[in-house]
């Protein structure tokens, strides 16, 4: 009887004004979030739309106002591919970005892992040079080095003048991973010392696994950047129709296939495919990396 009396009864009364205010206000306020960004991605995603369904109407219709193709032409990236040149921009630009990518890491780890962990004099001083170096524009330097590569290497109308350099590191490289490795606690680095590794041995055991989310991010920014570059094909690889990538490749094709945009965007979506599809899979990577979360756990 006395555990009847204690049961606490059941109130339905409706909500206080106050109360409805509240959940009408966060209703309101989940539909404006999700509205800006619906607004967003869609701000970005009818571009890619429109030029997927471009690619695929006949020549005729890609000239009309319509946008969903009448009949569905696969066959115009069939077309695209068998373009005398094609398969060899692709070649080249995976040469130059795989190949620049792997180098670029290669070469920037160890130094910022030098300018991250090691206490020597100028350390400060040679950051600041990094730094520096990020905010030079590549067009200031872009006569001397094309004089150096073209005329006393005799390599111009190659893409080797653009890999190359890569083996000596990039500065937004060194400075984000620089970044990044400060923040990996400097008691794993001694423990790893006391067991007996020299500092290339901890770099490798003990580094390297930890700035995983890092060096991801420096090699997404780095492959991105050589798969998208035109400026550095168009001064160094123009002469050569066979060290062509697809950046620049893809603007020969448009002055070839000026009227029939449906070709000229199957080009374009298999030029930025790969980029997409690299991004989709590698983005948890990228993301952590690039918001520079540390060590976990």
């Amino acid at each position: 009887m006395t555990q009847l009396l204690e049961r606490p009864v059941r109130s339905d009364a409706p909500p206080s004004p106050a109360r409805r205010t509240a959940r009408r206000r966060a209703l309101l306020e989940w539909i404006a979030v999700h509205s800006l960004g619906i607004a967003a991605a869609l701000f970005f995603v009818l571009p890619f739309v429109f030029v997927v369904l471009t690619s695929l109407m006949s020549d005729q219709q890609a000239l009309t106002r319509d946008l969903v193709p009448r009949t569905w032409e696969w066959g115009n990236y069939r077309e695209v591919f068998d373009t005398p040149g094609f398969l060899t921009w692709w070649r080249n630009t995976l040469l130059y970005a795989g190949l620049g990518t792997l180098l670029t890491v290669v070469s920037s780890v160890p130094v910022a892992y030098a300018l991250a962990k090691f206490r020597f004099r100028g350390r400060n001083l040679t950051l600041m040079l990094v730094i520096a170096m990020m905010m030079l524009p590549p067009q200031v330097v872009v006569i001397p080095m094309y004089l150096f590569w073209a005329k006393q290497l005799d390599l111009s109308g190659t893409l080797w003048p653009l890999i190359i350099p890569m083996a000596f590191g990039d500065a937004f490289s060194i400075f984000l991973l620089r970044q990044f490795l400060t923040t990996i606690p400097d008691e794993y680095l001694d423990a790893a010392k006391v067991d007996g590794c020299g500092e290339l041995r901890t770099l490798l055991r003990v580094v390297l696994p930890m700035a995983k989310p890092g060096i991801a991010a420096v090699a997404l920014f780095q492959f991105f950047y050589a798969w998208n570059d035109y400026f550095g094909p168009q001064i160094y690889a123009s002469e050569n129709p066979a060290a062509w990538t697809l950046s620049y490749g893809l603007e020969s094709f448009k002055g070839a296939h000026h009227t029939d945009w449906n070709l000229t965007m199957a080009a374009t979506v298999l030029v930025m495919a790969p980029v997409i599809l690299v991004f989709f899979f590698a983005q948890k990577a990228f993301v952590e990396g690039v918001t520079l979360t540390g060590v976990k756990g």
